[in-house]
């Protein structure tokens, strides 16, 4: 990954106590809403100020020692509970009283991907849905938000670790899309974050196949593949972006701002699409055409010229790869002149890359806990 996305984690929610909206028939049922409310607290001190040390965080996770695994760790221990309360709502069905308890939870939720406002100075804005499919759904987004925090935090020790953690984000934004939201998208309100839009979770799933493309990328650049290969895995990752891009499209008509993520897409988009044009020229290069190459560059150094990312060290980022390749043109221009002579051919003439995509999520299967609750109706 040459740029980072980190704003799809930083969603917050204030107390849910189920023990207080939803009345246990038996003791047993209240004593596992206690622990569905507990569990549930550790995640909203997720993106809270933390006083606990470090070592007493190590100890409460049973020896990890990465705030991202610890963070992980606790989410993944709410869910099965959360898919046990679920699955006991369902049974019950279209119950006045149910509904009236799940409204009386106040399930509230603000978004990462939403611009802040500067009408809410208390806080972010929260968004509030009285459905559980609401509560499971923001939950696995941060679920699948953490891991890709891990693979970077990975990324710099073990890169087949870093694309295998993306594939497994994937896969979760992916049971988002397909099978979470879908429950939920006939009572949406006319306000809502982004994270609770199919179109959202299915362009996250492309963002994260590309990420791991991207890494995979990385080490068969580390092995030595040649110009030919690189070419084809970075426009793979082109292809992944153009995919999400599009499938976006549909989410910033029901959202109106996500131009954050949209930008951190389209200049990804836009690196790999210069690093294919830079390995597709080395290899014609390579095979005596350098009259294509160079023509090959001059196109993508021309048509970069069109987008302006809008974080800073994006821009240093973009700006380095764009003076790599023209350096690159130069260095081939000069050759050019006085060796090889070749003419430059027309751009409807030129070569484009042909991309290929390697890599696949890998599905999110959920865990519940069996174990009975009972309400007093």
């Amino acid at each position: 990954m040459m740029i980072t996305f980190q704003g799809f984690s930083k969603q917050k929610s204030p107390q849910v106590l189920f023990e207080n909206a939803l009345p246990a028939s038996d003791p047993g049922t209240l004593e596992q809403l206690k622990e569905l409310s507990s569990r549930r607290r550790a995640i909203e001190s997720i993106n809270q100020n933390s006083f606990v040390t470090d070592a007493i965080a190590r100890e409460m996770s049973g020896g990890l020692t990465s705030r991202c695994e610890q963070n992980i760790q606790k989410v993944e221990q709410y869910l099965p509970l959360l898919g046990n309360l679920i699955h006991h709502v369902n049974i019950v069905g279209d119950n006045p009283k149910m509904a009236r308890w799940i409204s009386d939870l106040k399930i509230r939720w603000s978004s990462s991907l939403a611009p802040s406002s500067f009408f809410h100075l208390s806080g972010p804005k929260l968004y509030q849905m009285d459905n559980l499919h609401f509560e499971l759904g923001m939950t696995l987004f941060v679920l699948g938000a953490l891991l890709r925090d891990q693979a970077l935090e990975v990324l710099s020790t073990d890169l087949v670790q870093s694309a295998t953690i993306l594939r497994k984000a994937a896969g979760i934004y992916q049971h988002l899309a397909q099978v979470v939201l879908p429950c939920l998208q006939p009572e949406l309100a006319p306000e809502r974050p982004p994270e609770a839009l199919i179109s959202v979770s299915a362009a996250t799933t492309l963002v994260c196949l590309a990420e791991a493309q991207a890494v995979t990328v990385k080490k068969a650049e580390q092995k030595g593949n040649t110009g030919g290969l690189l070419a084809k895995l970075h426009y793979g990752v082109c292809e992944f972006l153009n995919e999400a891009i599009h499938t976006l499209n549909s989410a910033t008509k029901q959202c109106k701002d996500i131009s954050s993520l949209t930008d951190y897409i389209t200049t990804c988009k836009m690196l790999h699409e210069l690093l294919s044009y830079k390995y597709l020229a080395e290899s014609l290069k390579t095979e005596g055409k350098i009259g294509f190459a160079i023509g090959v560059l001059c196109q993508v150094i021309q048509s970069s010229e069109k987008h302006t990312p809008r974080e800073e060290t994006w821009r240093l980022v973009y700006k380095q790869v764009i003076d790599d390749l023209t350096v690159l043109l130069r260095k081939y221009e000069h050759e050019n002149e006085f060796v090889w002579h070749e003419k430059i051919p027309m751009q409807d003439e030129l070569p484009v890359p042909q991309g290929v995509k390697i890599v696949s999520s890998i599905l999110y299967q959920p865990q519940r806990w069996e174990r009975t609750l009972v309400f007093k109706m």
